[in-house]
């Protein structure tokens, strides 16, 4: 193999609600962040341990705004993307470091109420609809620049 992979699969809860910035010519962009959780028993001890990681999230554009439009604190989600690492200078002169899950697909995995157990998914274009009648997509996100092929490799 002579390329290169930078793919990011998780599945968390929110930890906070949506924030969305807005950008001249109408471009947005949505940052939540997410914790995963793992569990095992101490044993020595026998206690339960659990680990929360917390991994900052960034969505742009059509699929911010379904984000910010679908998506409470403490819903569960999945997404699939790549890590990006951005720098900057802090008020303080140091040089701050900040690494990101710039997302390419999601899917929301939290029932949408009324006792439904049905997960939320669908497709943009069509726009399915879970039982309480809401909208939920499955959304594939695509760069700017970036071109939809169907070539095998």
């Amino acid at each position: 193999m002579s390329g290169t992979l930078n793919k990011v699969m998780l599945i968390g809860h929110l930890g906070d609600e949506v924030k969305m910035h807005y950008f001249e010519g109408g471009n947005c962009i949505a940052r939540f962040p997410i914790a995963t959780n793992e569990t095992y028993t101490n044993r020595q001890t026998g206690e339960k341990v659990t680990n929360t990681e917390w991994h900052n999230i960034v969505v742009r554009n059509k699929a911010a705004e379904v984000c910010e439009k679908y998506l409470n604190k403490g819903d569960k989600i999945y997404v699939e993307g790549r890590l990006k690492t951005r720098q900057w200078q802090g008020e303080d002169g140091q040089t701050r470091y900040t690494t990101e899950i710039h997302v390419q697909d999601f899917t929301f995995l939290s029932t949408t109420g009324g006792g439904s157990n049905e997960a939320p998914s669908g497709s943009m274009d069509s726009g399915s609809s879970s039982s309480t009648g809401r909208q939920v997509p499955k959304q594939t996100v695509n760069e700017p620049g970036e071109e939809e092929d169907d070539l095998p490799f």
